[in-house]
């Protein structure tokens, strides 16, 4: 009898520990996908360089969640092996831990913050543009003209500016390096920043993707003849640094010796007058054949290209038709 009685409170204490055991899974596995304390849809920050350990007692602290040492150690067990993201999203109001996880993880609620610097703009505009982002912080100096690639980019609350034109001059330093590799024997180029300098003059010239291989193979003509490259953006970049110079070019202007202008200079300038996309770099890198060394606007946005004096004189000739019959002139 004794034998029995105490085998029969065995079982009673193991089926009592089994249950305490399933109670205890069962809260600990509805404590992560169960709804969290959150009241309302709110905005959570995550710094740069913050861990989920780090991140855990800010969590508790904003009412994300119930307890960050329960919050860890359930997404210890329970979530996946990603690593959060730093930057700002959006929490629904009874978050669980398990969506929470995948939003700091960047599944969702991520606010993505671009910014953007268009084919051709000018250092000093990209650095005026970095100083509106009131996402960003710290100051930058201008960057080098031609060190920044055109392109978009993801910045992240509290992210200096520093790093973020450091983030473009690596992409540009990475695009320029993979686009100099696969040069055609037809460019002029003779070194990568060489082909960037030219690229800048292709980028200011033309507004028409179709037209800047052939610009380039323009530009490329009259450098190998030695012939003046009379590009009128060479002449506005030393007044303005490349913003708009908002009046038509003085004559006095034409004529000024400088380092830029290459009106009164053979070859190209000592450095890039803006930073040219990639389209442009190609374009400089695989210019069209041509003979090409002369080209006046078209009046609808592109240009008309001759090889001769004469012919480009004719061209010119309409063009300055066309502006008298606009009013223009």
């Amino acid at each position: 009898m004794a034998q029995a009685g105490s085998r029969k409170w065995g079982r009673i204490i193991a089926l009592a520990l089994v249950l305490a055991g399933s109670l205890y899974i069962a809260q600990f596995v509805y404590g992560w996908y169960g709804p969290g304390p959150l009241a309302k849809q709110t905005t959570f920050v995550v710094p740069s360089g913050s861990t989920l350990a780090s991140i855990a007692g800010k969590l508790e602290a904003e009412g994300l969640v119930t307890s960050a040492a329960a919050f860890r150690s359930r997404a210890r067990l329970l979530g996946g092996d990603g690593g959060i993201k730093a930057g700002e999203f959006t929490v629904p109001a009874q978050a669980s831990g398990a969506q929470l996880l995948g939003i700091l993880q960047g599944s969702e609620g991520f606010k993505r913050r671009l910014f953007t610097v268009p084919e051709g703009m000018p250092s000093i505009l990209v650095a005026e543009r970095l100083a509106a982002q009131t996402a960003l912080t710290g100051t930058a100096p201008v960057p080098p003209e031609g060190s920044v690639l055109p392109e978009s980019y993801d910045i992240g609350l509290g992210e200096s500016r520093a790093a973020v034109i450091g983030r473009m001059q690596r992409a540009m330093s990475s695009t320029l390096a993979e686009l100099w590799a696969k040069r055609s024997a037809d460019t002029v180029a003779r070194t990568p920043r060489e082909a960037v300098i030219l690229a800048s003059i292709v980028e200011k010239e033309t507004g028409k993707p179709s037209e800047r291989k052939m610009v380039a193979g323009l530009y490329s003509n009259r450098l190998r003849r030695a012939m003046l490259l009379q590009a009128d953006p060479t002449i506005i970049y030393p007044i303005t640094r490349g913003k708009p110079l908002g009046r038509r070019i003085r004559q006095s202007e034409i004529q000024a010796v400088n380092d830029y202008n290459t009106y009164t200079m053979v070859g190209l300038p000592k450095a890039p007058i803006t930073n040219p996309g990639r389209a442009s770099i190609e374009a400089v890198l695989h210019p069209a054949r041509t003979d090409a060394l002369f080209m006046v606007a078209d009046g609808a946005g592109g240009h008309i290209f001759a090889a001769t004096l004469p012919e480009h004189n004719a061209n010119v000739a309409k063009w300055f038709a066309l502006r008298r019959a606009r009013g223009e002139i």
